[in-house]
């Protein structure tokens, strides 16, 4: 059999595969046959060669999509605040549907207690750190006025990454969502961080992003 010349190629196209099919159906109704299909031209081998598993390929594509989110992250003109920076690193990904589609589909990963118990790290270490350092931005500039900068990061790494994960609270409607982001933001503007633009179309935004969170696909 002649040597593929070109692996990362076929690398990339089962992951195109397996990205398309997860969105269609679902990670958990998706099967290798599935994406064998979807392919048409590949072997069972070819697939097993580059991923071990299903699970190995949605971990891939998670790693390619917070790659993908990284630069964007990191582009700031200079001209935003402290809190102007927190709402808009909040906006970038809830409001990416790729990203959310992504999530939605990466969720049921979280069934298994070591990728739970690695992402709960995740939530209380990384990502309550980059809550943590754009609030303590907005104390020096002035547009945030908390007294518990580590107990706001904290609950806004908490909240947003655990409570409106409806596999762990399950709302299924865009109003329940509207609601539940709504109380978030008046928790929040009770410790001083006014994290959601009320006079905008910011709640909306967000509702309208998690809420892919509990669309089932088709």
């Amino acid at each position: 059999m002649a040597r593929n010349a070109h692996p990362e190629v076929t690398r990339q196209r089962i992951l195109d595969a397996a990205k398309k099919l997860f969105a269609q159906k679902g990670y958990e109704r998706t099967t290798i046959q599935d994406i064998l299909d979807e392919l048409e031209d590949l072997s069972k081998g070819a697939i097993y060669h580059h991923f071990k598993n299903k699970e190995a390929m949605l971990h891939a594509l998670v790693d390619s999509d917070n790659e993908r989110l990284l630069p964007q992250a990191n582009q700031e003109d200079g001209s935003r605040n402290g809190l102007q920076k927190l709402r808009n690193s909040l906006m970038m990904q809830i409001t990416d549907t790729e990203h959310m589609t992504l999530m939605r589909d990466a969720f049921p990963l979280l069934n298994d207690p070591k990728i739970l118990a690695e992402n709960l790290r995740i939530w209380r270490t990384d990502s309550t750190k980059i809550a943590y350092d754009f609030i303590q931005e907005g104390l020096r500039d002035g547009s945030i006025t908390t007294e518990y900068p580590q107990e706001a990061a904290e609950l806004f790494s908490l909240l947003f990454n655990y409570w409106l994960a409806p596999n762990f609270y399950p709302i299924t409607t865009l109003s329940e969502f509207k609601h539940r982001i709504h109380c978030l933001g008046l928790i929040m503007d009770s410790l001083g961080v006014p994290l959601i633009d009320h006079d905008s179309d910011m709640e909306d935004r967000l509702a309208e992003g998690f809420f892919l969170l509990a669309s089932n696909p088709q």
